[in-house]
């Protein structure tokens, strides 16, 4: 039995059990199940003593309060995941793997935005102050106005935060914060949850906006208790796949934004850059296109981009046929496979089938049907698409191609970028730079890739 005042929490994902068990009956987890403490507050510091109760003041949605403006950090692709800017008081949380560079695009950030004018602290918990400024060093950053500390004892760093006014806080990380009024070790879940209280509680009352970096689970999710990520504002992700430069900066979440813009960056040698037209670093540099490639018009947020889809249809040597997909889903790669054998009477049964978006970004639009289907038709028959030409549309079921949104923002990127052509369905307004080859069913396309006919 559990002894009094003692709960067991998973490390893992959070649970509470009765008692000590070898495996997580919630996650499944084995051996991260610790006994803790249930005397401590909920809370991250000893409450203080309380006085009479008092009731709530309800007021109305209208209100005369002007919204404050947001900070302008100075680097344009972390401002518009953000939303515009960083909104005062908010509390984010920034996670990636490890090396991607999420403490250099952060200390970026702080630099810029204190050249800007703007008072920023960096605490890291993971690296010494000089470990810091051998970084801005690289970076160029060297003359920017932040203020460092290295800290892990949360009741210090509220102190401080309490006491001196600072328009953004940047924390690396919140798995480092430990508090004294927990038993668990750093990094624990109930230390992380109440570090994480203390810190988005700092931001609400008035404080700074806070940047809290969260470290990953190698399956990717952030790693802590899952109710970090619904108490703060904005939860980002660095992206990056190694052996590429580029990292893509995602929001899974934004209470002051949208959720589907991106950021891009390019990781070089004195930190990262950042890449106002993606397109052209994921487009191909070849002049003539080879078979199975096909250039998709995409929209990421609120911008075109342009990316290449690769595909390679080759005789099968085993009994059972292999699918590698890279960058776009497994399962709608099979229902286009399924599309084209069904409706138009290609046969993959036998053929081995590979499926790459160049550059290593996912691709998760369904406007993106077409562009795999034109890919693996081309690779399949051996005919090259047009050098100019880009290819966007949905595919049902039934093999028709559906219309997708925004097709003129994708057709003007198109243009500005030299391609001339498109396949796609059919649009109510055109485009006079760019000849449009309209398609209202998969067979059709099949027929115009076929014969080489745009």
């Amino acid at each position: 039995m559990a002894r009094d005042g003692a709960i067991y929490v998973c490390q893992s994902c959070g649970a509470v059990h009765g008692k000590w068990a070898g495996q997580c009956s919630a996650c499944g987890q084995w051996n991260c199940i610790v006994e803790e403490s249930r005397s401590a507050p909920p809370g991250a510091l000893k409450p203080a003593a309380s006085s009479r109760t008092r009731g709530l003041n309800f007021e109305t949605l209208q209100s005369d309060t002007p919204e404050p403006p947001r900070i302008i950090t100075g680097v344009t692709e972390f401002d518009r995941v953000c939303g515009g800017g960083v909104v005062p008081g908010s509390a984010l949380l920034l996670s990636g793997d490890p090396g991607v560079g999420k403490s250099t695009l952060l200390l970026e950030v702080a630099a810029r935005a204190a050249l800007a004018g703007r008072r920023v602290a960096y605490i890291s918990g993971e690296e010494a102050v000089e470990q810091i400024r051998s970084r801005a060093r690289r970076m160029g950053f060297e003359k920017a106005p932040v203020e460092l500390a290295s800290a892990t004892a949360l009741r210090e760093i509220l102190g401080t935060l309490k006491r001196e006014k600072f328009d953004i806080v940047i924390v690396d990380s919140v798995q480092t914060l430990w508090s004294d009024a927990h038993e668990a070790g750093p990094g624990s879940i109930t230390q992380v949850r109440a570090c994480a209280s203390e810190m988005v509680r700092l931001a609400k009352s008035g404080g700074p906006a806070v940047v809290l970096v969260g470290h990953v689970t190698k399956d990717g999710q952030v790693a802590g208790p899952r109710v970090v990520e619904h108490m703060v504002d904005a939860v980002l992700s660095f992206e990056g796949e190694r052996g590429y430069p580029f990292r893509i900066l995602r929001a899974g979440k934004n209470r002051f934004g949208a959720t589907d813009e991106i950021g891009v960056f390019e990781m070089g040698d004195a930190g990262l850059r950042e890449v106002s037209n993606p397109s052209a670093l994921f487009l191909g540099e070849g002049k003539d296109r080879a078979p199975g490639a096909a250039v998709f018009a995409g929209i990421e947020g609120s911008r075109p981009v342009l990316v290449e889809v690769q595909a390679l249809v080759s005789k099968s040597a085993y009994g059972t046929p292999r699918r590698a997909v890279v960058g776009w889903d497994t399962g709608r790669l099979a229902m286009v496979l399924a599309v084209l054998e069904a409706r138009c009477g290609i046969g993959f049964g036998d053929q081995d089938v590979y499926l790459n978006v160049a550059g290593g970004l996912r691709v998760n639009e369904p406007a993106a049907d077409l562009a795999a289907a034109a890919a693996l038709i081309s690779s399949a028959m051996d005919m090259p698409l047009p050098q100019g030409c880009v290819v966007f549309g949905e595919i049902s079921l039934s093999g028709e191609i559906r219309a997708v949104g925004r097709a003129e923002a994708r057709l003007r990127e198109a243009q500005k970028l030299g391609f001339d052509q498109a396949l796609c369905p059919a649009l109510t307004v055109k485009d006079k730079g760019v000849k449009i080859t309209s398609v209202n069913r998969l067979t059709e396309a099949v027929e115009r890739i076929s014969q080489n006919r745009y």
